[in-house]
């Protein structure tokens, strides 16, 4: 069941640009698989433990008017669905639950799997997004949603041009494996 959170107010995921995964992140799960079916296949592999949250991804995806298919493919990537976190917490300590809030940079809020803390994460993304809207005025709303979900991982100030948004990211890679795994959800029930 899709929540018409299609009608994001960020644009439409499936329309935006995407190289998907660098080799770098393939790498993680050993892939001969590059680019967008790199991403693809790690989103195949997550998304038993990522459905586990659909409900909830819905619920907050309507009320923050994103597509869930976004919150689900930053949950895969960030924590891959919860399974390389140990007690809710990832990335040396510092990032918490499904989305890794960064301590460093946010108080965090519900527990690691929690609704409170998927609201919270959804709620720095959606920040992010209108940021780069502002940053940005001249860019369509798909590169305006790329931008955030890049400014996502590294912020606002990271993100200076569209062709190189993800140079300074996690893998460099961060906006296009993210997008790529949302296409993916798309086509797979969100």
């Amino acid at each position: 069941m899709s929540t018409g959170a299609t009608s994001s107010i960020y644009g439409d995921i499936t329309k935006v640009e995407t190289t998907g995964a660098s080799d770098e992140t393939a790498r993680q799960d050993k892939l001969s698989e590059k680019g967008v079916a790199a991403s693809h296949k790690m989103m195949e592999t997550d998304l038993g433990r990522v459905n586990k949250y659909k409900t909830t991804i819905n619920k907050v995806a309507g009320a923050n008017q994103i597509d869930p298919a976004i919150i689900g493919a930053i949950m895969s990537r960030e924590s891959r669905g919860g399974n390389v976190l140990e007690n809710g917490w990832g990335d040396h300590g510092n990032g918490f639950g499904l989305m890794q809030v960064d301590k460093r940079y946010h108080k965090v809020a519900g527990a690691w799997d929690s609704e409170e803390h998927i609201s919270q994460a959804t709620q720095i993304l959606t920040g992010m997004i209108k940021e780069i809207e502002k940053k940005f005025p001249n860019w369509s709303k798909e590169q305006q949603l790329k931008g955030g979900i890049s400014a996502y991982n590294a912020g606002t100030g990271n993100v200076q041009t569209y062709a190189n948004m993800d140079g300074g990211t996690t893998g460099n890679d961060y906006a296009n494996d993210v997008v790529a795994r949302a296409q993916y959800l798309k086509k797979h029930g969100y």
